[in-house]
């Protein structure tokens, strides 16, 4: 029977015994709908992991039997619960739906369930239910983001002090490349916390981590240097992205916790 897409929602009941099976990768994009400052969308986050998770499937999804589930909107955003328009869910709700999610993929012949996450707020909170659905539902699962976030070890730009965290230069140079008219260029501004820059520890990327909201560094909710980001840069930041995604995907689809 053909396969009419790569999206496990345009299934047909009868076709998840026919063309799934333990070998199959499923991936749940997580995105946000959370402040961005005043020049980017609420939907960034969720633009950014569904553009680079369908490109990426698009390009590999035959040859290592991935599906793609529609994204994840509304997630952990409590960072930006300071600002009208954001929607978030409490952890507690998300680690819930999640399990939901895990159980019911465990119902499938599918094995493998990747969440690839395109809001850093999220990402403790996935690391823990990575554990939780392998103890409860015994799938393999995997977390991945479309870039890594600064303020996990990613590499940050020197312009933004390592400290591109939000609404910054790479988020910026995303969305012009991915949808410019949602941008509004005219609101961009430079909001970087100088003044941990010479910090060793207790900084963002530091070995020290810390509770922070967005406004805690001002009010506009920007954590970076938007104002010099630019559509070819945000080009190239994509095509990286649905890049690694392809080559970590591999590297899912071998995976195993022994040798064989």
């Amino acid at each position: 029977m053909p396969v009419p897409s790569r999206r496990l929602d345009g299934l047909r009941a009868p076709q998840i015994g026919e063309l799934l099976s333990a070998r199959s990768i499923v991936v749940q994009p997580l995105g946000a709908v959370e402040q961005h400052g005043p020049h980017l969308p609420l939907n960034t986050d969720l633009v950014i992991a569904d553009a680079v998770s369908r490109a990426a499937v698009e390009r590999v999804g035959e040859e290592l039997d991935v599906w793609l589930l529609p994204p994840l909107a509304y997630t952990k955003s409590n960072e930006h619960a300071w600002a009208a328009g954001s929607i978030w869910l409490s952890p507690e709700t998300l680690l819930a739906v999640l399990d939901d999610l895990g159980r019911s993929i465990a119902m499938t012949p599918a094995k493998r369930f990747v969440c690839f996450n395109g809001h850093g707020g999220n990402s403790a909170l996935l690391q823990v239910a990575n554990r939780e659905l392998r103890l409860h539902h015994g799938l393999l699962t995997f977390l991945t983001h479309p870039g890594r976030p600064v303020d996990q070890g990613g590499a940050g730009r020197d312009e933004e002090l390592g400290m591109g965290v939000h609404a910054g230069h790479g988020e910026t140079s995303l969305m012009l490349h991915l949808a410019p008219e949602l941008v509004d260029m005219s609101q961009a501004r430079r909001n970087v916390p100088e003044h941990l820059a010479t910090n060793r520890y207790v900084r963002f990327g530091g070995s020290v981590a810390f509770g922070w909201l967005s406004n805690d560094f001002g009010p506009l909710g920007v954590i970076g240097d938007p104002t010099t980001a630019d559509a070819d840069f945000g080009k190239q930041r994509f095509e990286d992205a649905v890049d690694a995604f392809c080559a970590a995907l591999a590297e899912i689809s071998a995976f195993e916790h022994t040798a064989p």
